[in-house]
């Protein structure tokens, strides 16, 4: 079929799902310029679908905004250095059930159905090349290189967004589909940070030229999966050797998102009460993300591969331009380290939230779990509405918060495998774009309903007179 057919079929199944059409939406004016029925930040995965999801809904008066350049949305052609997609191939989450928008359909029109039984996994490349496609064909407005600064609630329910070397934006409702690191940031342990100069070290959510890094040693901290997708990338850049360490005593080798897929979690997580999600997310956290087999397989096979299990760093130091690395098992030395250290979701981490932070209500506000049993990491997570609305400690501070959506990582424990994965997109996607749609709809509900009531446009217009009663 090729591109071009398949765009041509896309152009006609959106036409018979009546896709687009007037929006029902009311203008809000502001003297200092536009305002926006929604921006989304982020143009990843989450914020295009997101946008096309309200597009559905006839609500166009939207905006994308991106901090990088077009085309480099997002991790895959930026940080993330996996082979491929971890998850399985026909998930179809940002489609909307258009079959000419799936991935299959856009691989297939490529490579042909036979290309796409051959497949096991998705390689990371074809995935961003489908996003950029997705992206031109649904013609989605997003403004690159636009670094969103501040978020600063004002009257009548809008906000200002303040870009970096760029005029402000009105809007009156805001999606952060800010990806995995988008609810907090990314977690560098304090040891290294006191230590170590920033030249001798980064972390797996960083650009890392490993070209550069050619012919030296290089310590990975960390047993999930980007430590070994970064040990593959340093050893093909030519490294001559890579030790990763884990504090554990085994690789991780369960992982809970194959077993979220298969049982409805992914949908249904929502419909659990807090006590259970709690329990769910202690153990989902308990797991690191272990590496697929081939991912490992390929670490393995590098004569300059080791592994270190049982293994934490327990001190580091920056001696004659090298890391020494003290282990249970002995010393290391490095010409260069990398943290393969996780994230960390409290929205108190974000600057742009700063204005409103220590307003949003989190887990350690709504549920208090059985003695012993607390856990830091999900008591600093946001405690959302059911459409990733962001929800406030007190309700007097409930108006500067209304309008907000956390659309990413952090809304993990709140509405589980959701927005920054891709198990969770599909049944994700519906909720939040009728939480924004039904947020609009209900801010203008007396215009509304008085429009409705005092609505007089005839329909019928046709004519019945006393005569045609005497004929019959």
């Amino acid at each position: 079929m090729g591109l071009p057919g398949l765009e041509t079929d896309l152009a006609r199944q959106l036409a018979l799902i009546g896709h687009g059409g007037a929006d029902w939406t009311r203008p809000r004016t502001r003297p200092e310029g536009h305002v926006h029925d929604v921006v989304i930040v982020g143009g990843g995965q989450s914020g295009l679908a997101v946008a096309f999801g309200l597009l559905r809904e006839r609500v166009s008066n939207i905006l994308i905004i991106d901090e990088n350049p077009a085309g480099y949305e997002g991790p895959w052609d930026t940080y993330a250095r996996m082979i491929t997609l971890r998850t399985p191939k026909g998930l179809n989450p940002i489609d909307f059930g258009v079959p000419a928008l799936s991935f299959r359909a856009w691989y297939e029109a490529q490579h042909g159905a036979d290309g796409w039984d051959a497949l096991d996994k998705i390689p990371r490349g074809d995935w961003m090349a489908y996003l950029r496609w997705y992206r031109r064909v649904l013609a989605l407005p997003v403004r690159n290189d636009a670094k969103l600064d501040l978020v600063e609630p004002l009257e009548e329910g809008l906000y200002r967004l303040s870009i970096v070397g760029q005029a402000p934006l009105i809007a009156r409702k805001v999606v952060l589909a800010t990806g995995i690191q988008g609810g907090g940031e990314w977690h560098v342990p304090p040891m290294i940070a006191d230590a170590l100069p920033r030249t001798l070290y980064s972390h797996t959510s960083e650009p890392i030229d490993y070209a550069a890094l050619a012919g030296k040693r290089i310590g990975i901290l960390g047993g999930g999966a980007s430590a070994f997708d970064n040990a593959n990338a340093a050893l093909e850049a030519g490294a001559a050797a890579v030790d990763v360490f884990i504090r554990r005593k085994t690789l991780p080798r369960i992982n809970p998102i194959r077993h979220m897929e298969r049982v409805g979690f992914t949908g249904r997580y929502l419909a659990l009460p807090d006590a259970d999600k709690y329990a769910v997310m202690t153990a989902f956290l308990g797991h690191n993300q272990p590496p697929t087999n081939d991912t490992f397989a390929r670490a393995a096979a590098w004569p300059g591969f080791a592994l270190h299990l049982g293994a934490p760093w327990l001190a580091v130091a920056a001696e004659d331009g090298t890391v020494r690395v003290t282990t249970p098992q002995g010393d290391h030395a490095f010409d260069f380290v990398v943290l393969s250290t996780g994230l960390v979701s409290d929205s108190g981490l974000r600057p742009e939230l700063k204005l409103v932070a220590d307003k949003i209500a989190r887990w350690a506000d709504r549920f208090t779990p059985p003695f012993g049993e607390a856990h830091a990491l999900i008591d600093a997570h946001p405690y959302l509405g059911a459409g990733f609305e962001l929800l406030a400690r007190d309700p007097a501070d409930a108006p500067k918060l209304h309008g907000l959506f956390a659309f990413n990582y952090a809304a993990l424990v709140s509405l589980g495998l959701s927005a920054s994965a891709l198990s969770g997109l599909r049944t994700a996607l519906p909720r939040v774009v009728k939480g924004i749609t039904d947020q609009l709809f209900l801010d203008d509900r007396e215009a509304l309903v008085a429009d409705l009531l005092a609505y007089d446009e005839p329909e019928f217009l046709g004519e019945w007179s006393p005569a045609q009663d005497t004929a019959a």
